[in-house]
């Protein structure tokens, strides 16, 4: 297998930096697409991007904070100009499975006229270990809305082996793989097993969508992850494409993905569940 130079957009965030790792094991030359990186790659100042791609073959996209967001499209058709004017060989895009806003954006890669693979994911496991369920649960009570929603929880690892395979093989070009885990669990049943593994008593409360957006901004949260939010659990949890699960994860790696109680109990053995908020924050 020949060495590339792949750019990883997002390389610190919870997809990016499992496949700037499994990427560089590999032996390929990896940059991380990042503010903090250099050269750097920021969402927000376009200018710069031909250096941030300048000498790269592939790129892997994941857009902050969702392709769903206003602006987003725009930015990944501008994404894309400066891909062929790279003369960029393939992007791969994680997008989110039962979002119709980010399939706006997946058209736009789909049509660049550049080898593609488009990764549609369903919420992740990490949302409670590394992401905004982490507070609830640590707080213990988790108080959520869509409480009867069947979500088909799939976990980054997996999302960052199919990634690195669409990158680095060429037999998945032109494909959309949907991911999943392969079961679905309400918020209650995962709540339920984290409880489980981290031997602590954790409860989950449902609560409409009006509440839970009314309690985010009384803890000041900003308005536009507050939007992101409500859009989250009400046109994606509310669609009903979500709960429906896919096999591509063991068509393209040949084994079964992990299960949301493989993953608590895996993360229950860091420790991380039974830390205060101060020391994670």
């Amino acid at each position: 297998m020949k060495t590339e130079n792949i750019l990883v957009i997002g390389g610190t965030g919870k997809t990016g930096r499992r496949i700037v790792t499994q990427l560089e094991a590999m032996g390929h030359q990896v940059r991380v697409g990042s503010r903090s990186n250099s050269p750097s790659f920021d969402w927000h100042q376009p200018e710069d991007w031909p250096t941030a791609f300048e000498g790269m073959d592939k790129v892997y996209i994941t857009y902050q904070p969702d392709l769903a967001v206003p602006g987003a499209l725009e930015a990944i058709e501008e994404l894309v100009k400066v891909s062929r004017r790279a003369k960029i060989k393939k992007l791969v895009l994680l997008s989110g499975k039962g979002e119709r806003e980010a399939q706006l954006c997946e058209q736009v890669v789909i049509h660049s006229g550049l080898d593609f693979t488009i990764i549609r994911a369903s919420w992740f496991n990490q949302n409670f270990s590394e992401n905004f369920l982490l507070e609830p649960i640590l707080e213990g009570v988790v108080a959520l809305p869509q409480a009867e929603a069947q979500i088909p929880w799939v976990d980054a690892d997996d999302i960052a082996e199919v990634a690195v395979k669409a990158l680095v093989e060429d037999v998945h070009n032109g494909q959309i793989y949907e991911l999943t885990g392969p079961r679905t669990l309400t918020f209650k049943d995962a709540v339920s097993e984290i409880s489980k593994a981290s031997n602590r008593n954790i409860t989950f409360i449902p609560i409409s969508i009006q509440e839970y957006g009314d309690e985010m901004r009384k803890a000041s949260v900003p308005e536009d992850f507050v939007w992101l939010i409500e859009y989250l659990f009400t046109e994606v949890l509310g669609n009903p494409e979500l709960a429906e699960i896919s096999h591509d994860i063991e068509k393209v790696l040949g084994r079964k993905p992990i299960d949301f109680s493989e993953y608590a109990q895996n993360i229950a053995k860091t420790g991380i569940w039974n830390t205060s908020i101060e020391q994670v924050n």
